[in-house]
């Protein structure tokens, strides 16, 4: 009987992606790390450089048997769970994400405040006012906020300095 072999995410130590490919890939399981090219500035030089798209992240195509093998490599922390199961991800979704980085020019992915969280804001004069996010810059310097008040929306644009934390 053949197994069915699932993409499932792994979680690596910090800054460990690259080691967790090379460890995984030695036990000959399929393993997909998503990169993106970025430029970063020294005091003398610039430089490209390849990095991780999700940090600490590394996804495998892999059954039960291989998933526990991967979970031995000194990179890999553990595998990803939802509701108590090992999540799968689906094939499609991984066949997506190969063809933004294979036709995108630069991807940024957002790991924390995105257009249509509800926020309440942490600091400042507006501390305290919960509102919806309605825009996040290009730069992702300032954010825009919806606030409501008195049956009007009332949009402002804060710096994204400012501590903004999900409301419930």
């Amino acid at each position: 009987m053949l197994k069915m072999k699932k993409w499932f995410a792994l979680y690596t130590k910090p800054r460990h992606e690259f080691k967790a490919l090379e460890q995984i890939t030695a036990f000959d399981i399929t393993t997909y790390l998503p990169t993106t090219t970025v430029i970063r500035q020294w005091s003398d030089r610039k430089k490209k450089i390849t990095e991780p798209l999700f940090k600490s992240y590394i996804f495998i195509n892999a059954d039960e048997l291989e998933r526990n093998q991967a979970l031995t490599s000194d990179a890999v922390l553990k595998t990803i769970f939802f509701n108590g199961k090992p999540a799968v991800i689906p094939d499609w979704e991984i066949e997506n994400l190969k063809q933004i980085l294979n036709n995108a020019d630069k991807v940024t992915v957002f790991n924390g405040i995105v257009k249509g969280t509800k926020v309440e804001i942490g600091s400042g004069p507006m501390m305290g006012l919960e509102g919806v996010v309605s825009k996040v810059s290009k730069n992702e310097q300032t954010l825009a906020v919806s606030i409501e008040m008195l049956n009007r929306s009332v949009i402002v644009t804060l710096p994204a300095s400012t501590v903004i934390k999900k409301s419930k």
